[in-house]
C-alpha cells in the first residue's frame, strides 16, 4: 500500500499549477510559508516515505499534496544516484549543492519529468512562483537527505544510498 501525504486539508493554502503551496520548516529563502521546527512537513513524509514508496509503480492520488509527495520522491531518487558514487560527506554535499542549482523545469517546459500530473501555468507569474517553491523545496529536500544518507561520521549510509538503484513509477532517473 502506498503512503499517502496527510496534508489533505488545503484550506487557507496558495496553489500553483494545481499543487499546494505547503508550508515549511525551511531556513530557505522563498516563496513557501515557515512552518514550526517542530512540526511535520511534506519534506519530512517524502523522507519518511521514500524507502517504501519508491517499490511502487503506480501511485493513486488521493489529495493534491500526493502530487508534491510523488514529485519529491522522484527528486530523492535523483539526488540518491548523485550521491551513490560520493564516499563522504563533503563529496557528498557537494555533488548535492550542484544538482540545487540545475534549471528548475515547470509544467509544460521539457525536461519536466510528470507531464500531465500538474496543471499547466497560466501565467508567467504562477509559473515563476511555482518554479521558485520546487527550487526552494529541492533544497530543503537536498539538505535534510544529506543527514539520512550520510552517518554522523561523514561514511555513506548503505541502507539509504542502496535504494539509488531503484526506479520510481518506472521512471529511468537521468
Amino acid at each position: 500500500m502506498v503512503y499517502h501525504s496527510s496534508f489533505v486539508d488545503e484550506e487557507g493554502i496558495n496553489k500553483a499549477c494545481g499543487c499546494p503551496l505547503l508550508p515549511l520548516k525551511s531556513h530557505i529563502k522563498g516563496p513557501a510559508p515557515v512552518l514550526e521546527q517542530d512540526s511535520t512537513d511534506i519534506v519530512d513524509e517524502a523522507i519518511t516515505f521514500f524507502r517504501a514508496n519508491v517499490f511502487f509503480r503506480n501511485f493513486d492520488i488521493q489529495s493534491s499534496a500526493d502530487k508534491l509527495l510523488i514529485y519529491l520522491t522522484f527528486y530523492i531518487n535523483i539526488a540518491l544516484k548523485r550521491l551513490e558514487g560520493c564516499r563522504t560527506l563533503a563529496e557528498g554535499t557537494k555533488v548535492v549543492i550542484n544538482l540545487g542549482l540545475e534549471d528548475v523545469p515547470v509544467p509544460g517546459e521539457s525536461g519536466f519529468p510528470f507531464p500531465g500530473l500538474f496543471a499547466l501555468p497560466q501565467s508567467l507569474r504562477e509559473a515563476e512562483l511555482f518554479r521558485n517553491y520546487l527550487k526552494q523545496i529541492r533544497e530543503e529536500t537536498s539538505g535534510r537527505l544529506l543527514s539520512v544518507a550520510y552517518r554522523p561520521n561523514g561514511t555513506p549510509n548503505k541502507w539509504w544510498l542502496a535504494f539509488a538503484k531503484r526506479k520510481f513509477m518506472n521512471i529511468i532517473v537521468p
